[in-house]
């Protein structure tokens, strides 16, 4: 029997089209994306489809969003043995992580693409990602589906969703896993690394979190910030959780009144992560004097985590009941998205 592939059009260069007489792309009927590709009816697998109404540019994805995409799969997933998500690349990292946190014991394949050239160009890149994303979703074993966890796929490479990052605005190879190997290579044949992949118990149920806690900010170190812009940021109303990214292995100036705030904040009950603005790498606290005072204060490392994974997971684990040890809970490994001691 062939394997049932829900695919969800949120938006994206994948299905956008031009304007007459203008360069500017706009969102296009999603059927018509269908009938420009009809390699899909050769594809060993029954396909149904869903769209955003209106499709959504990714730069205005949000939580919400997101907790619309955890509902349509948590009412498919019985009836369903794979997801293809549609989504604009710009923020496709920060949906892909988003969901990995929200669908736990997930035990079916959820695939984010997309590309860089909308599909009715001449040289796209739209028709081999969906295509591939599409057999990916339905590799099977006895019946069972091979990958069990959110995916990005993207010029010949599957990764893990919460260790992508964008990287490029101009090549097809729009994302990197710098901490993480692509849990499956496409060329002749699809080449799937089975040691990498996520292992799951089949016997739990999946439970869909939907509660986001978004009073969180990201604050990005540089040479000259000004003490003013910190002290801003972190008397903010609400604010629940802040993501450091700091130099190198989790570096940061040791100005008094740089920690003097760091303090004050976790004082009020302020989480504050530490992760690296490298691409790859990961923050070892101590390692180096700048970074063992923040270790001392409290804050806490992300080690490998990129920084979309870092930022929803704390919304994630801020919107939940998890919060007796909201330390320990960041610091591991919930859905493979950092490398534990």
């Amino acid at each position: 029997m062939n394997p049932k592939i829900l695919l969800i059009y949120t938006g994206g260069t994948i299905g956008m089209t031009k304007l007459a007489h203008k360069e500017i792309l706009q969102p296009f009927n999603f059927d018509s994306l269908l009938k420009k590709i009809p390699e899909l009816k050769l594809l060993q697998c029954e396909i149904e489809t869903i769209s955003f109404e209106p499709p959504i540019d990714s730069s205005n994805i949000g939580p919400n969003h997101w907790i619309h995409l955890a509902e349509l799969i948590e009412s498919h997933y019985e009836t369903h043995q794979g997801f293809v998500v549609l989504h604009g690349s710009d923020t496709m990292s920060y949906s892909a992580s988003a969901l990995s946190f929200m669908l736990e014991n997930l035990n079916k394949p959820v695939i984010f693409t997309g590309s860089q050239l909308p599909i009715g160009d001449l040289r796209t890149d739209a028709k081999e990602n969906l295509i591939t994303a599409i057999q990916l979703a339905s590799l099977q074993q006895n019946n069972i589906p091979i990958i069990k966890e959110v995916g990005l796929y993207f010029e010949y490479k599957l990764f893990r969703g919460n260790r992508t990052t964008k990287i490029n605005a101009d090549h097809f190879n729009a994302f990197a896993s710098n901490n993480y190997a692509p849990l499956v290579t496409s060329g002749v044949e699809l080449q799937v690394q089975y040691n990498l992949l996520l292992k799951k118990n089949p016997n739990k149920e999946i439970k869909v979190w939907k509660n986001l806690n978004t009073n969180v900010v990201l604050i990005k170190l540089f040479p000259g910030i000004q003490s003013t812009t910190i002290a801003s940021i972190l008397e903010a109303p609400n604010l629940k959780g802040v993501v450091l990214e700091t130099y190198g292995s989790g570096n940061a100036t040791t100005s008094n009144w740089f920690l003097k705030l760091i303090k004050q904040a976790i004082s009020k009950g302020i989480y504050i992560v530490n992760t690296t603005q490298c691409s790859g790498g990961m923050v070892q606290m101590g390692k180096y004097e700048t970074s063992q005072y923040l270790q001392e204060l409290g804050v806490i490392s992300c080690r490998d985590m990129t920084t979309e994974a870092a930022i929803t997971k704390m919304m994630f684990l801020l919107g939940t009941n998890k919060l007796k040890n909201f330390r320990f809970a960041y610091q591991t490994s919930l859905r493979g998205e950092l490398t534990e001691n």
